[in-house]
């Protein structure tokens, strides 16, 4: 959670990951893949939360919730390009998101 709770807090003020993850009743964990999802969908062409949707098995409408939550695609922008910057994190957890979701 610290790297997704370092950048957030760099874009966002007292917003953290599991602030999101209770007002959306997600885990910590799955909102931080919710988010790197959200983040590889914005680069993408097409709908980022219907992508970020079929990718994660979660709902339209709770990753609806946590876009609007940190700001819109605007700062989910920012977001992705901070994790980008840090080693390509958004691509070496891609694996990970999908692996994870498929098991729920």
């Amino acid at each position: 959670m610290g790297m997704f709770d370092g950048v957030l807090g760099q874009v966002l003020q007292n917003v953290d990951v599991a602030t999101l993850a209770a007002k959306v009743g997600l885990t910590p964990q799955q909102v931080e893949l919710a988010l790197q999802a959200l983040g590889q969908a914005h680069a993408a062409p097409g709908d980022t939360v219907g992508t970020a949707a079929a990718n994660t098995g979660l709902s339209p409408e709770t990753l609806q919730q946590l876009l609007q939550m940190i700001g819109g695609e605007e700062t989910l922008a920012k977001v992705a390009a901070m994790l980008g910057a840090q080693g390509g994190v958004l691509g070496q957890l891609g694996t990970l998101a999908s692996g994870f979701f498929a098991k729920r």
